[in-house]
């Protein structure tokens, strides 16, 4: 009976032992759902497979970090001389026809160009490179062709609302705050935690802060 009591005496203190190691435990996280989103790709490897962006719309990744160009369909001229404009964040291009045109900077290279729509007018803009029958493409860094709020449809309607105004909120994600005002420039002496960054946003420059991946200081910048 004594030898019993003991056992059962060290089972509880063992019991009790481990209790304590599972609360001295950090809280494991889950992983945020934005790690899971997979966006279909097109790995085109020449002109002929690029042209399967005319078949669904395609939506710009990050915004402000492209230019395009006026393109005449009549003649196939893209004016590199003359940047038209950046494309916009989580804008939707409807893709006409993906064609080649000779930038004035590198005459021995030729521009990979997807040509769009906007206002009446069409534009081209550069989607990859072909020299000597070696094609670069970034078409599939630069665009989605699967819409963006459905494959990012676990976030909540009021950050979708943000996103589409352009807008960014307290709380919104880097990954959110790039879908509302494009691409950010990181300051130096961020780190893991605490981060700082500076977007163009088109002429309107904001400066984010952010705090374990979420933003917690919004205001306006000083230009970029």
């Amino acid at each position: 009976m004594l030898a019993a009591g003991i056992r059962l005496g060290i089972i509880f203190y063992e019991r009790h032992e481990d209790a304590i190691e599972q609360n001295k435990k950090p809280e494991v996280r889950p992983l945020n759902p934005d790690y899971y989103v997979t966006p279909k790709k097109l790995y085109p490897y020449d002109l002929k497979s690029a042209k399967q962006l005319t078949q669904q719309p395609a939506w710009v990744k990050v915004g402000y970090a492209y230019p395009y160009y006026s393109y005449d369909p009549a003649t196939h001229h893209t004016d590199f001389a003359h940047e038209a404009g950046k494309l916009l964040p989580i804008q939707k291009l409807e893709i006409k026809d993906v064609v080649t045109g000779v930038s004035p900077k590198d005459p021995h290279e030729r521009q990979i160009l997807a040509v769009f729509e906007q206002a009446g007018k069409h534009y081209a803009a550069p989607i990859g490179t072909e020299s000597d029958g070696d094609y670069k493409f970034y078409s599939d860094d630069m665009l989605f062709i699967e819409d963006p709020h459905q494959l990012y449809k676990h976030w909540p309607a009021d950050v979708w609302q943000a996103v589409d105004q352009h807008q960014v909120k307290a709380g919104m994600s880097e990954l959110e705050a790039d879908f509302a005002v494009g691409i950010g420039l990181l300051e130096s002496g961020s780190d893991s935690v605490d981060r700082t960054l500076d977007y163009p946003n088109g002429g309107k420059p904001l400066v984010i802060s952010y705090h374990e991946g979420k933003a917690v200081e919004i205001r306006s910048g000083s230009g970029i």
